[in-house]
Order: structure tokens, then sequence, then C-alpha cells
């Protein structure tokens, strides 16, 4: 770069990096996207609510439907009338699944990506169908077909704030730097309080909570299960201790064996 003499001058570029899972993942993506959009011009909305009714989830289509794939492919299907959704959703996969992949490697990854996402989409299942046990009928919102990645994207949200909590983030358009802990802690808040109707109606703020809910319990798996493991050991211990001190002082006042009945 040319600069004279005396000025100082800077180099400003930008590289764009990818890691193989989150590449796979956005063509993925973007290919049922563009099929959606192709779907919707040519053949109506008709063609395409009926795509949305089979590989949507919908939760009375589950059960008891019997479409058990609708928890996987609704991952892959994103609102057409409104190209931020999808923008948003993939944007945020590459800017923090690409670190998630490179701590994991590719196969890790991907099983993470689907365990949130599916576990989301099976929580509102259930959360949407358990009232037809009580009233015997499925509420409304049991018929509402729910679309795209945000559960597995704030699954991977949830994995950066407990692997990386420090990490400053800014969160835009106001350029203040926040940890990610931090963030996805916010991010949290304002998805439980949606759960209660405080937001945008068309977001499905259960399939967040159901993606963080389940990355988190998935990596503090081995906390509970060590934190439940010593728990029992603390009891059985305890209970010898009680079983032996019981022993004791049943044969306290006993004389000892007489010393030709003692075996070396």
């Amino acid at each position: 770069m040319y600069s004279r003499s005396g000025i100082k001058s800077y180099k400003v570029s930008f590289e764009f990096s990818i890691t193989p899972a989150v590449k796979l993942l956005l063509i993925a993506n973007f290919a049922v996207f563009i099929f959606e959009a192709l779907l919707y011009r040519f053949s109506g909305r008709a063609a395409y609510d009926d795509l949305l009714k089979w590989f949507g989830l919908v939760p009375a289509g589950v059960i008891p439907g019997l479409r058990i794939w609708q928890p996987f492919s609704y991952l892959f299907l994103h609102d057409v009338k409104s190209i931020w959704h999808i923008l948003l959703n993939m944007y945020t996969l590459w800017l923090f699944g690409r670190e998630l992949e490179l701590v994991w490697g590719r196969n890790k990854f991907l099983r993470y990506y689907f365990l949130t996402g599916v576990g989301a989409g099976l929580i509102n299942v259930v959360v949407r169908t358990v009232p037809a046990l009580f009233t015997r009928a499925l509420p409304n919102t049991a018929y509402i077909s729910t679309i795209g990645a945000s559960g597995a994207v704030f699954g991977i949200l949830i994995a950066c704030a407990i692997l990386f909590p420090d990490r400053r983030v800014y969160l835009l358009p106001i350029p203040v730097p926040l940890k990610m802990r931090t963030l996805v802690i916010i991010m949290t808040v304002l998805t439980f309080l949606g759960t209660f109707g405080l937001g945008d109606d068309s977001v499905s703020h259960l399939c967040h909570l159901g993606g963080l809910a389940v990355g988190y319990i998935y990596l503090r798996r081995g906390s509970f299960l060590y934190s439940f493991r010593n728990s029992v050991s603390d009891w059985q211990s305890k209970r010898n201790r009680r079983r032996f001190q019981v022993y004791l002082n049943k044969h306290r006042k006993e004389p000892p064996s007489r010393p030709d009945n003692w075996v070396n």
C-alpha cells in the first residue's frame, strides 16, 4: 500500500474462514431454502403449506401422527417470506459454530448440533401435546408448524458460553463489548420472557429454551453424574460406619476368642 513519507499506513483485511461441518450445514440449509422459494413461487402457497405440514415440526403430526422425521427435518426449513430468518441463523452458526468445530472436531460438532436441534424439537412436541392428557383434546398450538435451526443455534451459543465464558463479543447494532456468558444470559432471559407472550409471536421461544436446556445438560452431564455418584458413595460410607458401630457395640463385652482357636 502506498503512503507518503512520515504518514503511518495500516492494512485492513477481512478473512472468511469456514470449517467442514459448518460449511456442510450452510450449504444444506441454503439449498433447502432455495427449493422452498421456488416451490412457493411456482407452485403457490398451498404447496408450500403442504411442505411445512409434512416436514416442519407439527406437534400433532408427531404425536399422534407418527411423523417421526419432523424433529429432524424442521431444522432445514426457514420462512421464505423473510430472508432474515435464515440469514440470522446461518450467520450465528458460522460465527460461533466454527470455534466449536475447531475444538471438538467435525463428527462431535455435528452430533451436538443435531442433538440440541432434535432435542429442542422434542421438548416442543411434548409441551404442546401434554395438555391433551388432561383435556382429551390437543390445543391449537399443537397444529402450528415450527421451522428453523434456532434450537441448534441456541445450543451452539450455550456451548460457547460454557467453553469460552470470557470471550468478548459485540452485540450489534450497539457496539458494546460483552462477555459470551453475559450475552447468553441476556438472550436466555429474553427467550424465557418470550414464552409468556412478550415479544414476537411468530418466534418459537420454546425451541430456543429447549436448545439451551439440552445443550447445558449434555455439556454438564459429567458434573451431574459425579455429584450423584459422590452422594451415593457418601450415603454408603455412612451406612457402613453405622453398621460397624452397631457391631462393635454388640461384641464389646464378649471375651476374646481362645488362642488355640486362632488360625494363622
